[in-house]
């Protein structure tokens, strides 16, 4: 075998569990030999089209089990795998394939309309759909009905590219960061490390899969060990619960809104919760409230700290601590390493605030095609410089204090200001504009635009909510926006965030 890195996991898991169930979804069962079949069938139906070694293959769909077997079958063939955020809007989309340089999309029917002019713009001429597709143009289903088996076994190295997941960045660009097969392969070792994944895990997966918290950390650490995972197109709280019961669910990852929304909804009490034994939580601190809700059920939270760039895990906190160190985001995944140093770079002793780094074999190679934006990211040592502010306390416990790159997590989504400011700034009559993230009881936080206008000029929340729309994914549109006569700024005319975040987000 040729292939070290994820290709070689499906032959691996035929071998050794060909009949283990691998996935469930929409109730049907899959085995590890049925999944590492279709992913054969797959690499061969790419490989037929010329993809190979390097090239860049884009998917846009919710989640589901060609997810997977397509990101394995890219593997196979050494070809990169694109995974596309559904939520995106289509200029957005537009970026993504055109700037991944995408030879080939596999995509649900009904987002193509999204995509149309990406891959008008992208020149991409293998355009797959899911599912049966038309005469016209078959889909993946009677493709693979048609292709004999043929196993891809590219030569494939843990230093090699495996996908290339957009973070927003603060120039209002999208980035593509590169993870080799090395970032994802020791992230879901980390999570079997630290969050003792076990072959007979079945985890439900109710969050998006182009995620890269959800892939790296969800559903590649219970496919490493043969475990179980009980897939959904999407998340809705009650459906949740129920099939915690109908499968014995042991593992539930999510972001501290969809807890909330499991504990508020009308099954919550009755719901048979008794095999889940492992909750972990990311996108923000998990709130007491929510704490107090699962406790009183008997159980507790694992929560961590990371971004895209770390593939994503950096720190983890065991359920354990969750009290002890109430705030904190824990201790270093395994192989992983932090450090806080100031604005010079010098490292700062225990429980002093600087910017903290992360080194470790999960932390990605660099952003695609920006050579400078690399550079920056990196130290002279090769610790990736996060962004953001924090300190470790005397046991090494990690806090976060405030993010230097102002970014908003809403709901577990990721909302650079200066994406949205940047659409604001074109709107008629718009002479400034500051985007801050306000606390919110559901999501965590929530987008509100504070502008400034030209005299007569007269705007709403539904208005630049108007403007943008179809612009920017949804949930980047502001919940709120506030004219005001001036905005607070710097002697150097940059806005004062941290002003309009104390003025705006206690009313």
């Amino acid at each position: 075998m040729h292939n070290h890195g994820l290709g070689a996991w499906m032959t691996t898991r035929r071998q050794k569990t060909p009949d283990k169930t691998a996935l469930i979804f929409d109730g049907q069962s899959t085995t590890y030999r049925e999944l590492a079949d279709d992913t054969d069938r797959i690499s061969a139906v790419l490989g037929r089209r010329g993809i190979g070694i390097g090239d860049p293959v884009a998917f846009l769909g919710e989640n589901s089990p060609e997810f997977l077997s397509v990101m394995f079958a890219c593997a196979q063939l050494g070809a990169i795998f694109v995974p596309v955020n559904t939520r995106l809007a289509p200029p957005e989309v537009t970026h993504v394939l055109t700037d991944s340089g995408a030879r080939a999309l596999i995509i649900d029917p009904a987002l193509h309309e999204r995509a149309v002019d990406g891959i008008a713009a992208a020149h991409i001429s293998h355009v797959i759909p899911t599912g049966e597709g038309t005469p016209e143009r078959p889909g993946l289903s009677p493709l693979l009905r048609g292709t004999p088996f043929g196993h891809a076994d590219a030569a494939v190295g843990h230093n090699d590219p495996a996908a290339i997941i957009y973070t927003s960045g603060t120039t209002g660009k999208p980035k593509g960061a590169v993870l080799t097969h090395g970032n994802l392969i020791w992230t879901a070792i980390n999570c079997v490390v630290d969050y003792d994944v076990v072959s007979t895990d079945v985890a439900l997966m109710i969050s998006p899969l182009f995620h890269v918290a959800a892939l790296g950390m969800g559903a590649l650490p219970v496919l490493l060990k043969g475990g179980t995972m009980v897939l959904e197109k999407g998340f809705e709280p009650g459906r949740a619960l129920a099939l915690i019961q109908e499968y014995r669910v042991t593992m539930l990852s999510g972001v501290p809104t969809t807890y909330q929304m499991m504990a508020d909804h009308p099954d919550w009490e009755s719901a048979d919760l008794s095999s889940l034994a492992k909750l972990t939580c990311g996108g923000s601190a998990v709130p007491t409230r929510i704490l107090d809700a699962y406790e009183t059920r008997g159980l507790s939270f694992s929560q961590g700290y990371g971004m895209t760039e770390t593939s994503p895990g950096a720190t983890s906190l065991s359920p354990t601590m969750t009290r002890a160190k109430q705030g904190s985001v824990g201790l270093p995944h395994f192989f992983t390493e932090i450090r806080i140093a100031d604005e010079n770079g010098v490292m700062v002793p225990r429980g002093t605030v600087g910017e903290i780094e992360v080194s470790g074999p999960n932390v990605f190679a660099g952003y695609l095609n920006l050579p400078e934006a690399t550079a920056k990211a990196f130290t002279a040592d090769g610790w990736f410089r996060s962004g953001d502010l924090g300190y470790l306390d005397r046991d090494g416990y990690l806090y976060i204090s405030d993010r230097l790159k102002d970014m908003i997590i809403s709901g577990g989504e990721n909302i650079y200001p200066a994406e949205v400011e940047n659409h604001i700034s074109n709107i008629e009559g718009v002479t400034g504009v500051g985007v801050v993230g306000i606390p919110d009881d559901q999501w965590g936080e929530v987008p509100w635009a504070i502008i400034t206008v030209k005299d007569g000029v007269e705007l709403d929340t539904e208005t630049v909510r108007a403007h943008l729309d179809r612009k920017l994914a949804r949930y980047k549109l502001p919940k709120n926006v506030v004219v005001v006569d001036e905005l607070p700024r710097t002697a150097s005319g940059k806005i004062r965030k941290a002003d309009l975040r104390a003025r705006f987000g206690t009313g």
